[in-house]
């Protein structure tokens, strides 16, 4: 049961997350209209100088074509550098546990998933991973993959405000991503976390002597919290260890594990009030804003019913409520990182985080999150003006039926690449060689799996267990079609609207409430039709289960 204590210390994070965030949106604003600041003085001689080395134009005009194939082929090369670094680690610098290099799946698999902002790990860093690897490779592509999400994000919203009549450059919106936005931010807070006990060091690992004669325990230390830092700011996920933020020395303690939390919620949350500011209109940031947390508050109340608590074999360290406000946290801002094991949840917590990967805009990834709840206000108000019987409008632009079809197919990106995958991992027995059977237990895991690939989320129950070819090349695949193609279409669509004559709206207005409830029902009734069957299979079913047998806190994996 949810004690008032607890709601008051997740009342205090949300209250501190959203304060912060509302100044940082205006701080975005003027880091992605190119306004004058005070900064430039610093930050302009860097920027000109990484264009100049690239040889890129920072102020032309994209297309999304355009603006799609410099963001598509950047990712690409660099997916191949950290292709190389990590196979090849045995015979690079910074080495000093001597790994050897990633067989070719795992690595495959390993940078489709930091470079699509998913960080799903089929391998445990601690043991796996030089420093050089995890700075070069994985940090690398934390940072990376951040600032392409946001960049595309800001060319949506910029798109959809209309006032520049152009989505912008990628060159510019990516390298202002990471020189004006990541890399500050992510300094600050590893100071913190360096402050709150996360080790930051290259000295190599250490040797402990234990109680027991003859016996030592490994003290793994490395880059630490640097990548903390950027893995929960940037909404990637992935962690130093296996265990994410479980494991002590990644989360040292309570205030740790809020801060963590509160990370991960920044710069989504800033997104959404920034798209008010580009539009001229608070009020159509605050519909954003509104029915993103709504969601995520219902989400959180399912979680915390008592009926839903935690059953036997809960990891204790943070106690109950941490453990489920991370998880749900993490699932609905698709970040990914675990402060508890998954399978110590019961089914209906593992619901709530399917729903927030599932929808991925309760609040959904920095930039991302903000781009898919554009999406479902274009299917919402077409549906809308169908019962109505009026042309369908959004900020006074007609959407036109090219706008809705783009919109529908970024949706259906999502089912095809979970529900396809799923499929045939239990046709061909794929689950037997990770020894999963088909029970509603076995289900869950796999279809969590792809649902996490597909959402470019990363939490998921099979860990290390996953590292098959089977495994690694599907979810790698799933990664990178979750990732870019529902950018590709809502791109398009943002190009096509900026450019598009508005007059005052005389649609349906949705800087109000009504639309922010209209828009909240849609959302979960487009995702429940497609996806019941298959959680029903899954979570719901093994929930059911746990009643049948008399205990109502069955968890997974017992």
């Amino acid at each position: 049961m949810l004690s008032l204590e607890d709601l008051f210390v997740v009342a205090l994070v949300w209250g501190i997350v959203i304060i912060l965030a509302w100044f940082l949106s205006r701080y975005l604003l003027t880091v992605f209209t190119g306004a004058k600041s005070r900064l430039d003085r610093f930050f302009l001689p860097i920027e000109n100088f990484i264009y100049f080395l690239a040889g890129v134009d920072s102020t032309e005009k994209m297309g999304w074509k355009e603006y799609f194939k410099a963001l598509f082929y950047l990712n690409i090369a660099q997916a191949v550098l950290a292709f190389f670094i990590l196979m090849f680690q045995q015979n690079l610098p910074l080495n000093p546990m001597h790994y050897p290099g990633m067989s070719w799946s795992l690595a495959f698999n390993t940078v489709l998933s930091f470079s699509s902002n998913t960080n799903l790990q089929h391998y445990n860093g601690e043991t796996t991973l030089s420093y050089l690897s995890q700075m070069s490779a994985i940090q690398f592509l934390q940072f990376t993959s951040a600032a392409t999400g946001l960049a595309a994000g800001v060319a949506v919203l910029r798109g959809f405000a209309g006032k520049a009549k152009t989505i912008g450059n990628f060159y510019f919106d990516y390298v202002r991503s990471l020189t004006r936005v990541l890399l500050p931010l992510t300094f600050v807070a590893t100071i913190v976390l360096i402050a709150l006990g996360v080790p930051q060091s290259l000295g190599g690992y250490s040797s402990i002597p234990t109680l027991q004669r003859d016996a030592y325990e490994i003290l793994y230390k490395g880059p630490i919290a640097s990548l903390v830092s950027i893995m929960q700011l940037g909404t990637n996920g992935g962690g130093y260890f296996g265990a994410n933020s479980a494991y002590p020395l990644q989360n040292p303690t309570q205030i740790s594990d809020f801060f963590e939390i509160g990370l991960m919620m920044f710069i989504p949350t800033s997104i959404l009030f920034l798209f008010g500011r580009m539009v001229g209109d608070n009020r159509e940031g605050r519909t954003l804003f509104l029915a993103a947390y709504v969601i995520y508050g219902i989400d959180l109340l399912l979680a915390f019913l008592p009926a839903t608590q935690i059953g036997r074999g809960m990891e204790v360290r943070f106690g109950s409520t941490a453990s489920v406000f991370w998880t749900v946290t993490t699932t609905a801002f698709t970040t990914g990182s675990v402060n508890a094991s998954l399978s110590a949840f019961n089914p209906v917590v593992i619901l709530t985080g399917f729903f927030g990967m599932l929808i991925q805009a309760a609040p959904g990834g920095k930039g991302v999150g903000a781009m898919y709840l554009l999406m479902y206000i274009i299917v919402t108000i077409f549906l809308v003006g169908l019962m109505a019987g009026r042309t369908p409008e959004y900020l006074g632009i007609k959407i036109e039926g090219r706008d809705v079809k783009l919109a529908v197919a970024a949706f259906l990106t999502h089912p095809i690449i979970i529900l396809v995958p799923t499929v045939v991992a239990f046709v061909i027995g794929a689950e037997k060689t990770i020894g999963l059977t088909t029970n509603s237990i076995g289900f869950t895991k796999v279809f969590y799996e792809y649902t996490t690939a597909a959402a470019n989320n990363g939490s998921d129950f099979l860990g290390a267990s996953a590292n098959t070819v089977f495994f690694n090349v599907t979810t790698g695949v799933v990664m990178w079609l979750g990732r870019f193609l529902p950018m590709l279409f809502m791109l398009a669509i943002a190009d096509s609207v900026a450019i598009r004559k508005r007059t005052p709206s005389q649609g349906l207005k949705t800087g109000n409430l009504s639309f922010v409830i209209i828009l909240v029902v849609s959302i979960f009734i487009l995702t429940v039709l497609t996806f019941f069957p298959f959680l029903v299979l899954g979570p719901i079913l093994q929930f059911l289960q746990g009643f049948k047998t008399g205990f109502g806190g069955v968890v997974l994996g017992l």
